[in-house]
């Protein structure tokens, strides 16, 4: 844990499932406004939202990273499954356990989210009158329809694998999964910039496994993360790189914004030096504690 905090364990229930997380709170006593953090496919607290939980309250906010359902410390069966429904469930259920505590001003939240978790958090906001500001950070935000149109045959058969993963757990109870990180041969995520952070020893944890339910991509390909942005209705500010995950996706995401917006371009080497690179997680929460003290005060 870095300097200038304090650290609790913090866990509610969802769906009859116990989620654990750990909230990072300012050094200092008193009342402060406090976010939830969430974070890339797979991952657990202890890797990306934790590094950004902790460099949002030594800046003075609190915030909240959590292990999901399904994965890390956390219950939720099967193992290892990327369902948009339990994760976005989840978040909004650490909004409330947020709202609950003695230390945090409930109408002073927001969330924040890094990749993925930048799908999850805005669908989240959607949902939640609680949040009032959002910070996206290297968001992947996922446009089906234009992934579905480039290959129709190849998006539908990825879904039916899925399908046919989930309809063999709930007769068998065997959980088909694959790695969550591989540069060979079937995984959830192939690039070689995300193996150096999740199958080395830069991300490892005891509590991340390198496994991806394949009944996930039932789920996973159809998640779709633009039409939350003409639903939103709180302010948000993005931040994004050239070379960072469909940049093409963050335009045109920030486009269909209609909330007061702010868009900041900073350099990277790509998507996952967002996740630990010290100088530019620095960087980008800044811009984000900048936004949120601006719209939570």
């Amino acid at each position: 844990m870095l300097p200038g905090m304090r650290q609790q364990r913090i866990q509610f229930v969802v769906d009859g499932d116990t989620v654990i997380g750990n909230l990072f709170l300012p050094a200092e006593g008193g009342i402060h406004p406090a976010v939830i953090v969430g974070g890339p496919m797979t991952s657990v607290k202890e890797q990306v939202t934790g590094v950004y939980a902790q460099a949002l309250a030594q800046r003075g906010i609190a915030a909240l990273a959590i292990d999901h359902r399904h994965y890390g410390e956390s219950g939720g069966q099967p193992r290892q499954y990327e369902c948009s429904a339990h994760k976005i469930a989840d978040l909004r259920a650490a909004v409330e356990a947020l709202a609950q505590h003695p230390e945090i001003d409930e109408n002073r939240l927001g969330a924040v989210g890094i990749c993925l978790g930048t799908g999850y958090i805005v669908w989240t906001a959607v949902d939640s009158p609680r949040i009032k500001a959002v910070g996206g950070v290297a968001g992947y935000y996922r446009d089906v329809e234009e992934m579905r149109g480039k290959d129709p045959v190849g998006f539908q058969a990825k879904v039916d694998q899925g399908i046919a993963a989930r309809q063999r757990y709930e007769s068998t109870g065997e959980v088909l999964t694959i790695p969550a990180v591989a540069t060979q041969g079937d995984a959830a995520m192939t690039l070689q910039e995300t193996f150096d952070y999740y199958g080395t020893p830069r991300a490892a944890h005891p509590n991340y496994t390198n496994a991806f339910a394949v009944m996930s991509r039932e789920h996973f390909l159809p998640f779709d993360v633009q039409p939350a942005a003409v639903r939103l209705r709180v302010p948000m500010v993005m931040i994004h790189s050239e070379k960072a995950l469909s940049p093409a996706w963050a335009r045109r995401f920030y486009d269909r914004l209609s909330v007061p917006k702010q868009i900041h371009w900073l350099p990277s080497k790509g998507q996952v030096d967002f996740y630990d690179e010290p100088t530019l997680v620095g960087q980008a929460s800044d811009l984000l504690v900048a936004h949120l003290r601006t719209h939570l005060g």
